[in-house]
């Protein structure tokens, strides 16, 4: 009797909850040109007094391209079959550049913004998730530099590239769904500015940027794939490189984990925001 009391008692606040979730859901879609405004300053200011400007979205995958060919093709040959290595290590890093930048920006969104979340409301949502499109403006900049890429080494593009939109957009939600539990978290515990940085660079050796998936003994590659960025990476390599589609059920994985993260990040931000301005 008690625990029916009890479930009963749970059900208005889980419609409460929900009705909040929705509630927030709407405000964010309302407070999509503030969003866009925020993305366009944050790409200003993070540019700003430089001297190649945007410029260096394009700079930093390139020179780690660079640095793995000679260290990858001279001093440690890698196998990549068919496709160069510098065509090859480009698809990698241009991928992981997008994720770690994002996380690297959204993650002190809001401790940088103290001001403005103490004072001003707003969906403070729009703080971490602008951080993330301005990643993917550097991604779509970057992506320029692949295109000579694939036509010097004579890598042939086919219909299979249509799915990188799809690749892009599940990776823009696993991005975001970081962000949102990540820069919330760092509300409270400023820790979480050192982890993420040790943390982003143990994740990139755990990642296929540097060597072919294939190097994965088969007997771990199940376990391997639970990583959402290495099946990110060999996805993308499959469309632009060598005309494939997804590794379905890894992708239907990751494509899953990713929503789920989200939704349940989006939550989690969502109840310690009422927090935020108190603790900053």
């Amino acid at each position: 009797m008690v625990a029916q009391n009890l479930s009963v008692s749970q059900k208005p606040v889980d419609r409460l909850r929900d009705t909040e979730n929705r509630s927030s859901i709407r405000d964010l879609i309302n407070s999509r040109e503030l969003l866009l405004t925020w993305a366009r300053r944050e790409f200003r200011v993070r540019y700003s007094q430089s001297v190649m400007g945007a410029a260096w979205a394009i700079f930093q995958p390139l020179v780690l391209m660079i640095i793995f060919t000679l260290v990858f093709s001279y001093i440690l040959p890698t196998d990549t079959g068919s496709i160069p290595y510098p065509v090859f290590s480009y698809a990698g890093t241009l991928t992981w550049t997008l994720f770690a930048n994002s996380l690297t920006f959204a993650i002190p969104s809001l401790v940088a913004n103290m001001n403005l979340v103490s004072k001003i409301y707003f969906p403070r949502e729009i703080l971490p998730i602008a951080s993330v499109l301005v990643g993917l403006v550097d991604f779509v900049i970057a992506s320029l530099l692949f295109i000579p890429l694939l036509i010097a080494y004579q890598v042939p593009v086919g219909p299979a590239i249509l799915f990188v939109p799809l690749i892009v957009l599940v990776q823009t939600a696993f991005t975001i769904a970081l962000s949102l539990f990540a820069s919330a978290v760092n509300v409270f515990f400023r820790d979480v500015r050192f982890v993420v940085p040790l943390g982003l660079q143990i994740w990139m050796y755990l990642s296929p940027i540097i060597y072919p998936l294939e190097r994965v003994p088969e007997s771990l590659r199940p376990i391997y794939m639970l990583n959402p960025m290495a099946t990110l990476i060999d996805s993308y390599r499959r469309a632009i490189l060598f005309n494939q589609m997804p590794n379905w059920p890894y992708f239907a994985l990751t494509t899953l984990v990713s929503l789920v993260a989200l939704i349940l990040a989006y939550r989690y931000f969502k109840r310690m925001e009422r927090e935020f301005a108190d603790v900053i």
